[in-house]
C-alpha cells in the first residue's frame, strides 16, 4: 500500500470513528469548529538508540515540532489511542516522549494518527517496526577480517588482477578525508592507496535541496576533494572508475598504481552513485541519482557521455537511479529506483529501455542484482526491510522476504547460487537461496554499507565499522562458503 492510500486509509478510519474515539478523551471537541487551517506539525518515531531500527517489544522514542504552545496531542493505531501516546506541546510548539511497541508487533510500516486538540489538526506519519531475525547458519561460511580507510561506501572485485578496489569518503562537504584502495583479494594487504585531488572550485549550489553541494549544502566552505564514494572495474582498460557524488562527476584511474587517467568536469553525472563496466562493449554506466537517467561512456575514448532516459510507470513521478547491475553475456543492465519503487532493465547493444517493472512490496528499494542463468532479479528495500525477487520477463513476484533492517545493498553469486543482501540498520549480512528463502543470517557487520562478489563465490561486505568498534578504519568482511 502506497503511503497515500495507507494515509486515506487511516483519515477514513478517523472520521468513521469520531463518535466513539473523540468523546470524552483528551481530545475531545466539537466537530467542525476551530479548524487549524495553517497546521504543519510534524511527527517522528526513531528506535531507542540513535540509529537502531524499531523491533517488537522495543521503546519508540516520539519527536514532534510545530504544533500550537499548549496543544493536546494525541497518536491513535485505528481508532485506538496509542498507550503512552498523549502529549502537551511545550512553549516552542514540541512533543517529546516514548511509546511502546507490543512484543507480539509483526514487521511493517504502520500508518499513526497525529491527532492536536484546540485548534484541531489531524496527520498520518508513518512508525515503522523492523522484522527480528537472529543470526544462523554462520558455521556454513568462513568469514575473516580485513580493513580498509575510514568512511568506506563500495568495493569492486578485479577477477583479472585478483584484487579488490574500495572507494571511501569521510565526513561532510567539502570532504577532505577520501582514498581510493587497492588490495590483494587472497590476503587483503594493501598494495596501494591514494587520495583524490583537490577540487578546483567550492562544491556547487543547485540541483537537490538538502542534498551536498546543493541548497543547504556546505558550499561556501572552500574546496575539497574530488571524493569517492561508488567504484568499479574495467579489467580490459585495466582501469578503476569511481563515482565523485558530491561533485557530480566521476574519474578514471589505473588498477596498477592508482594513478589519475581523468577527471570528468562538475555536473558530467548528477549525484554519480554506481559505476558498473562492460568490457566486452567497450562502456561504462553512471547511475544519475534522484535523476531518471544513467550516463554511458566510451571507455576507449572517455568523451563526454550520453544519457538513458528511463520513464516511470508510476503517475507523476521520476524514475531516480540508484544501484545498477550488468549482465554482460545477455547484455542487459538492471536499474533500480529508490523513489519509484521499480526496476529498468536496459539493452547494452542499444541502450534502450525495454522494460520498466514495478516491485510490489518494495519500499525505498535501493540495491539490486540479478541472476544471470534464470533472469530474475533480486531488489533490496531499504524502507521495507525485504528482499523482492522478480521473474525478469514477466516482472512477477517470486519471494518477498524480511531480512533486516534497512536492506541497502544485494549480490547475487551464480556459483553458489546465493544472495547475499547488507542489512545496514540490523549489522548483518542475510544470505537466501535464488528462490529468496532465508538459509543464513551473518554477523556482527557493524553498519555494512555494500557487497561484492569476488572469486569461487567469495563475498565482500564493507562496513562502516569504525564507530562502533573503535578503530582507526573501517572493516571489510570476506565471506566464503565452505
Amino acid at each position: 500500500m502506497s503511503v497515500l492510500r495507507a494515509k486515506g486509509a487511516a483519515i477514513g478510519l478517523l472520521l468513521a470513528s469520531a463518535a466513539t474515539a473523540f468523546s470524552g478523551g483528551a481530545v475531545a471537541q466539537s466537530a467542525f469548529t476551530t479548524l487549524d487551517r495553517t497546521g504543519e506539525a510534524q511527527v517522528s518515531f526513531s528506535g531507542p538508540e540513535r540509529g537502531a531500527p524499531i523491533l517488537a517489544g522495543s521503546t519508540v522514542k516520539v519527536s514532534g515540532q510545530k504544533f500550537r504552545p499548549g496543544q493536546k496531542v494525541t497518536l491513535l493505531y485505528g481508532a485506538e489511542p496509542l498507550p503512552g501516546g498523549s502529549f502537551t506541546a511545550d512553549a516552542e510548539g514540541k512533543i517529546a516522549g516514548s511509546i511502546a511497541i507490543p512484543a507480539n508487533a509483526v514487521a511493517g510500516s504502520f500508518p499513526i494518527i497525529v491527532v492536536a486538540k484546540a485548534p484541531y489538526f489531524a496527520t498520518v506519519e508513518e512508525l515503522k517496526v523492523s522484522p527480528t531475525i537472529p543470526l544462523s547458519g554462520q558455521q556454513d561460511y568462513r568469514i575473516s577480517q580485513a580493513q580498509t580507510a575510514r568512511g568506506v561506501y563500495q568495493s569492486a572485485y578485479s577477477a583479472k588482477n585478483n584484487a579488490l578496489f574500495t572507494a571511501s569518503s569521510q565526513g561532510r562537504p567539502p570532504v577532505a578525508n577520501s582514498e581510493l584502495v587497492k588490495l590483494d583479494a587472497a590476503t587483503m594487504k594493501i598494495l596501494a592507496r591514494v587520495t583524490p585531488a583537490v577540487a578546483p572550485e567550492p562544491e556547487r549550489r543547485g540541483g537537490q535541496a538538502g542534498r551536498p553541494g546543493g541548497p543547504g549544502g556546505n558550499a561556501d566552505r572552500g574546496p575539497g576533494v574530488y571524493a569517492v564514494y561508488g567504484v568499479g572495474v574495467d579489467d580490459a582498460k585495466d582501469t578503476v572508475w569511481a563515482t565523485n557524488s558530491r561533485q557530480n562527476t566521476v574519474a578514471v584511474y589505473k588498477q596498477s598504481d592508482l594513478s589519475l587517467v581523468k577527471q570528468f568536469p562538475f555536473g558530467t553525472v548528477n549525484h554519480a552513485r554506481d559505476a558498473v563496466i562492460d568490457s566486452t562493449l567497450g562502456k561504462a554506466y553512471v547511475s544519475a541519482t534522484f535523476q531518471p537517467e544513467v550516463k554511458v561512456f566510451d571507455t576507449a575514448t572517455l568523451a563526454e557521455p550520453k544519457s538513458v532516459v528511463i520513464q516511470s510507470l508510476a503517475r507523476g513521478k521520476d524514475f531516480s537511479a540508484a544501484s545498477l547491475s550488468l549482465d554482460p553475456a545477455a547484455h542487459k543492465l538492471y536499474v533500480v529506483s529508490n523513489a519509484t519503487n521499480e526496476v529498468a532493465v536496459i539493452n547494452t547493444r542499444t541502450d534502450m529501455v525495454e522494460h520498466v517493472f514495478p516491485v510490489p512490496g518494495g519500499r525505498s528499494t535501493i540495491g539490486i542484482s540479478h541472476d544471470p542463468q534464470t533472469g530474475r532479479i533480486y531488489v533490496a528495500g531499504q524502507g521495507s526491510d525485504n528482499l523482492v525477487v522478480l521473474d525478469g520477463t514477466s516482472g512477477a513476484v517470486i519471494a518477498d522476504t524480511p531480512v533486516g533492517a534497512g536492506a541497502l545493498n544485494v549480490v547475487f553469486d551464480p556459483v553458489k547460487r546465493r544472495a547475499y543482501v547488507a542489512n545496514r540498520g540490523a549489522s548483518t549480512i542475510a544470505v537466501t537461496d535464488a528462490d529468496g528463502k532465508l538459509v543464513a543470517n551473518l554477523g556482527p557487520a557493524p553498519t555494512p554499507n555494500h557487497v561484492a562478489l569476488g572469486k569461487g563465490g567469495t563475498v565482500y561486505a564493507v562496513n562502516k565499522s569504525a564507530n562502533a568498534t573503535g578503530e582507526e578504519a573501517d572493516s571489510i568482511m570476506v565471506i566464503q562458503p565452505k
